[in-house]
């Protein structure tokens, strides 16, 4: 009777390990959420799934990305979860995510004007977040600066040394707030609206979340971030305001399962959580404070907090682009790497020069010299890369990481770095022509 009962337990053991049941007690997520977001949600989830452990593993959207494609013949995680959504069209495009159909109900088709789901059932939208501004009350009145309302509105003197932004390589959603501001703005346009900013910025974060740290705190007095910082800060008591800018836009944050996940059918029960109205009630939590995706959901939301599917602004935002956007990811991020990350002692050297110069011109006119400072603009601005060229093959096609494609890639980031110094060295050739005239 041992034997036999040994036997039995054996065979189910077996059959146990053959069939899964093991991983039913684990799913291993990778995000670039902090514990502030993602401690809240694996809590809830767990209690709701009582014998199944949310494994988080942080790593920023590209990083993840990354791991996912170094992975795929021997998955390690089950889910990809993060903020943007071009990440998850690499991730399709690669066969890294599989499809599913979540259980949640009363999700509409689109937030603001976008959608909230793939349409090929790829990723699914949980959230919403839209990009702006946020600033330290407490900075700005001990600094006697003003309340700024455009992205603009960054790039004047008096917010010299007062900024703060994420690396858009290291920071998906600081990439699509740029992305964003070149989309809305156009691509000239939009850089220089983004240079003009940077000619003004103390620091540049390596995370996403150095950004509101820094403001919270009162080390820098505004950051360019995504909206969930600033409303997640004020629920925490931090004096800090928020706004969206005129050019802006709002795009769902995704979950997506991995193709040949490990645990699958609990990825699923992530998915199916996070969607249901408990898992998106958690987003309302002060240290989390996304916005949710189910319309319900806001009758308990705190009093003024935003909500998409009734605020007018979220319709009027501007209709993020998905494919422009992951046609042309890094030469973005390595255009603004190359133009403002490594020369932003320079940028900004000729910034605070055109500040004085204009300050003297507001007082006494001279219109040399403001011809002279609007070519200094013009030298700071100037791209050297069109637009067309930015999502060509011939340029984009230098940053597959191929072993071949890597003397391309160094040469073209050499060229646009010595392009950006020698640029700001005439541009400064020029304020310091015009700070004689003014004087």
């Amino acid at each position: 009777m041992i034997r036999s009962a040994a036997f039995a337990a054996t065979l189910a053991l077996a059959s146990f390990t053959a069939t899964g049941a093991f991983a039913q007690g684990k799913v291993t997520v990778v995000t670039s959420f902090s514990k502030d977001v993602t401690d809240p949600i694996k809590g809830a989830f767990e209690k709701t799934n009582p014998g199944i452990t949310l494994d988080v593993q942080n790593r920023n959207t590209n990083a993840g990305v990354k791991y996912l494609d170094e992975t795929k013949s021997n998955p390690q995680v089950d889910l990809f979860w993060a903020s943007a959504p071009d990440a998850f069209e690499v991730l399709k495009g690669k066969g890294l995510l599989q499809k599913y159909t979540p259980k949640a109900e009363g999700i509409p088709a689109k937030i603001g004007a976008y959608p909230i789901n793939d349409p090929d059932g790829f990723y699914f939208g949980f959230a919403a977040s839209g990009y702006g501004i946020m600033w330290n009350t407490r900075y700005q009145q001990a600094n006697d600066l003003p309340e700024p309302k455009e992205w603009g509105d960054l790039a004047t003197a008096p917010y010299y040394d007062h900024v703060a932004i994420a690396s858009p390589a290291r920071s998906g959603t600081t990439h699509l707030t740029i992305e964003t501001i070149l989309q809305g703005e156009g691509w000239d346009k939009g850089w220089a609206t983004i240079k003009n900013m940077a000619g003004n910025f103390q620091t540049i974060t390596e995370r996403s979340f150095g950004v509101p740290e820094a403001v919270n705190s009162g080390q820098v007095g505004y950051g360019i971030v995504i909206d969930f910082f600033a409303f997640s800060a004020q629920g925490s008591g931090f004096p800090v305001k928020f706004v969206y800018p005129t050019v802006t836009t709002v795009v769902p944050a995704n979950v997506g399962i991995v193709a040949n996940a490990p645990n699958t059918k609990n990825a699923q029960a992530f998915v199916d959580f996070l969607l249901s109205p408990a898992g998106q009630e958690v987003l309302l939590e002060p240290s989390i404070r996304r916005l949710p995706v189910n319309p319900a959901v806001y009758a308990k939301a705190p009093e003024g907090y935003p909500n998409p599917f009734k605020d007018p602004r979220f319709a009027s935002m501007t209709l993020f682009d998905v494919d422009k956007s992951g046609a042309r990811t890094d030469v973005v991020d390595t255009l603004f790497d190359q133009l403002i990350s490594f020369q932003l002692d320079n940028l900004k050297g000729v910034t605070k020069s055109i500040h004085e110069v204009e300050g003297k011109l507001a007082k006494k006119d001279n219109p040399q010299a403001r011809a002279l400072i609007k070519e200094a603009r013009d030298l700071i601005a100037a791209m050297p890369v069109a637009e067309a060229d930015a999502s060509s093959e011939a340029i984009r096609g230098a940053f597959t990481g191929s072993k071949e494609k890597g003397a391309r890639q160094a040469e073209l980031e050499q060229k646009w770095a010595t392009f950006a110094k020698e640029n700001y060295a005439k541009a400064k050739a020029k304020v310091d022509e015009a700070a004689k005239l003014a004087n």
